[in-house]
């Protein structure tokens, strides 16, 4: 069945209104093996993505100051 363009046009307008997006960059063949490991879980490519930001994050926040400078400067590299 196809969509109307109005609907295209709402869906558009909701996701706008009620989402940001990120463009991630990764390694020829490293997309598939992501998405295929969120698929052994049971999660889309997108939900795989978030819960490890969400978990790296609350991990991050967990770590003494001293940890985190050390991450900081790890990442600049």
């Amino acid at each position: 069945m196809a969509i109307s363009k109005s609907q295209q046009k709402a869906v558009a307008k909701y996701m706008k209104e009620n989402y940001d997006e990120l463009k991630v960059r990764t390694g020829k063949g490293k997309k598939d093996e992501i998405k295929a490991h969120a698929a052994e879980r049971g999660e889309t490519l997108n939900g795989f993505i978030n819960r490890a930001i969400a978990e790296t994050m609350e991990r991050d926040n967990a770590a003494p100051i001293s940890e985190k400078a050390g991450a900081e400067k790890a990442a600049d590299r």
